[in-house]
């Protein structure tokens, strides 16, 4: 039996966490165990998620099976893209340097700010009254 090739990537965005597998295959993707086009209805979210592919010209050649847990849409799908990102550069190191212009490869670290004691929000401050 002959085992095929599988290339893992972990993505993160926000709170968003997504394990990334990439197998040699005909293009088929899964998310959480739902299709992409369930997954994200909205179109814009799937290429942002699938842009490395486009960029590595490898759109077709792998099979996508992604877990991912944690935050909103939106930041799961920076995750993904993240995810994808590193897989790709361990299925072919050649790849490392087009997806690091893209800034594909860059863990995008903005997070929510923490509120801080005395504040309304992490600094949003209460108004001041002279009297």
């Amino acid at each position: 039996m002959v085992e095929l090739a599988t290339y893992r990537g972990t993505g993160k965005r926000k709170t968003s966490v997504a394990r990334v597998i990439l197998r040699p295959g005909d293009g088929g993707t899964w998310i959480n165990g739902r299709t992409i086009e369930e997954y994200f209805p909205r179109a814009s979210q799937r290429t942002l998620a699938l842009a490395p592919l486009t960029v590595a010209d490898a759109a077709g050649r792998y099979d996508l099976r992604v877990r991912v847990h944690g935050g909103g849409i939106s930041g799961q799908a920076g995750a993904i893209r993240h995810g994808i990102a590193r897989a790709l550069v361990e299925a072919d190191p050649e790849l490392r340097v087009p997806l690091k212009r893209q800034g594909f490869l860059t863990r995008d670290a903005r997070k929510v700010e923490r509120k801080k004691a005395g504040l309304h929000k992490a600094r949003k401050a209460p108004q001041f009254s002279k009297r």
